[in-house]
């Protein structure tokens, strides 16, 4: 049964709707992969074993009375950072170790409806703050591929488990690349929708602005599927768009004749690895094979994403994090002497390092007489940011760049260097201060066997554009067929 863990949403559902097989049959080999393999790379925090069963028999029985929900018995895995009612949900933090919330997010309620089985939640860099997923506190998450290497983060656990065929796909969120990066280290496909395509509600905040949750998949047609049930208008969050919904999995094999396809010099420069490079090159000449036009674009302020992101996100997240002061829910230290011991005592046993870090740099950068030097001077920035990718649509309809500058790194490798760790988020940081959409797609692999991820970046609202550059890369590069042997 453990080769029903090798299938893709797509191929999970035409079984179970030609009855050749079960989701209580599809969970249980899922469960039984993640019991035998998942202490190899300790990508999930919590595996839901009796409600995903319950849910996988529920599953059955809707469809012997004729149900057809869009996800109907397939398994999924949600990043721990996506409340789930009655099921724990911990941001993979000290904090927040035993918090179980009363309520769904919007996108955990929107694949029940579908009906999805929710096998588990995944693990991640803590709060989301961090490129590598070695901030848990639950442990570092490893690549299925080389688990001597990070599987990038800080959705790592998601992509992981996607990759190592632990779920059939998974749910990340994507601040500054959380979505893309993992998912080019991992070698699976990583969809960021444009901001406020998908509701925020639900989604335990890190940086308000620029948080997004997308899909992470095997392929992707399955990303399509996972949009489809996940993204729409929802009034509980005043920043998602009411945009009409496209069926996403409609163009998805229109191919890219007509299309034409931007290639930024700022993102091809010193510092991007070798083998990177002439992957992604390869695979931009087969986009122009299959008759899309490449035209060199510019987008001048690239090189001011990184320090404009590391004012914007640590800034919301300190305003984010002040809500975690042990009084109304999660960890509280009880070696306290009053109340404001207590909130300090709390919040430096219960943050680790990196958030820590990020809440400082975020209250320097808001207190007074630095609010207009730093905060202010980077919203300008991140105004001329949005303002090039705007300018850039006018002339193309899809912008293809690496997804990473290199290949995933050693665990503990750049942990001491944490400006080193944050340029890792070099290549997909802009897209989310712009709040564009972006996808990465596996295109290749480096001599020594790791992932390599194209990107895709889009103009607002259209993903199936990128969904259709994705799927010819897809099917050119053909390294779909390689899975990880663990």
């Amino acid at each position: 049964m453990s080769n029903l863990c090798y299938l893709t949403i797509r191929e999970l559902l035409n079984k179970l709707k030609a009855s050749e097989i079960t989701s209580e049959e599809v969970t249980k080999a899922y469960l039984d992969r993640i019991s035998e393999l998942d202490k190899k790379i300790n990508s999930y925090v919590t595996v839901d074993v009796e409600g995903a069963l319950e849910q996988a028999r529920e599953a059955d029985k809707k469809r012997s009375n004729g149900d057809e929900g869009a996800l109907l018995g397939v398994p999924l895995a949600l990043k721990d950072l996506i409340v789930t009612k009655g099921l724990r949900t911990t941001c993979s933090s000290k904090i927040l170790e035993n918090f179980v919330p009363p309520y769904d997010a919007f996108v955990t309620k929107k694949l029940k409806e579908a009906g999805a089985v929710i096998i588990g939640k995944t693990n991640m860099d803590e709060f989301a703050m961090g490129s590598s997923s070695e901030t848990s506190y639950f442990g570092a998450v490893r690549n299925p591929w080389n688990t001597d290497k990070i599987p990038g983060g800080s959705s790592g656990g998601s992509a992981a488990a996607v990759s190592a065929n632990l779920c059939a796909g998974a749910l990340g969120s994507d601040t500054g690349g959380s979505i893309r990066q993992p998912a080019a280290l991992c070698g699976v496909v990583g969809l960021k929708p444009t901001y406020g395509r998908v509701s925020r509600f639900g989604l335990v905040a890190f940086a308000s602005s620029l948080d997004q949750i997308g899909p992470m998949t095997k392929d992707v047609e399955d990303a399509a599927i996972l949009m489809n049930a996940i993204a729409g208008h929802d009034p509980m969050d005043s920043t998602c768009a009411n945009e009409p919904m496209p069926d996403y999995t409609a163009d998805i094999n229109k191919g890219v004749k007509g299309l034409k396809i931007g290639i930024p010099e700022e993102y091809f420069t010193a510092g991007l690895d070798g083998e990177i490079e002439k992957s992604v090159r390869d695979n931009i000449k087969f986009l122009e094979d299959d008759g899309a036009k490449v035209v060199p674009v510019s987008l001048p302020h690239t090189k001011y994403g990184v320090p404009t992101y590391y004012v914007l996100a640590p800034a919301e997240a300190s305003s984010n994090l002040a809500r975690y002061d042990g009084v109304r829910y999660g960890f509280r230290n009880k070696d306290s002497e009053g109340l404001a011991d207590m909130y300090k005592n709390t919040r430096k046993d219960g943050f680790g390092a990196e958030v820590k870090r990020r809440i400082m740099l975020g209250t320097y950068a808001l207190s007074s007489g630095y609010y207009d030097a730093y905060y202010l001077k980077a919203q300008k920035v991140r105004t001329l940011i949005k303002n090039d990718f705007v300018t850039a649509f006018k002339k193309v309809d899809v912008i293809v760049t690496p997804t990473t500058p290199t290949a995933a790194f050693g665990i503990g490798e750049k942990t001491d260097d944490p400006l080193e760790m944050y340029l890792s988020d070099i290549l997909t940081i802009n897209a989310n201060i712009a709040g564009i959409p972006g996808i990465s797609v596996p295109c290749g692999f480096t001599a020594d066997g790791l992932p390599i991820g194209l990107q895709a970046l889009g103009a607002y609202f259209d993903e199936a554009s990128l969904l259709r550059v994705a799927k010819v890369v897809e099917q050119k590069a053909g390294v779909l067929a390689e899975n990880p042997s663990l």
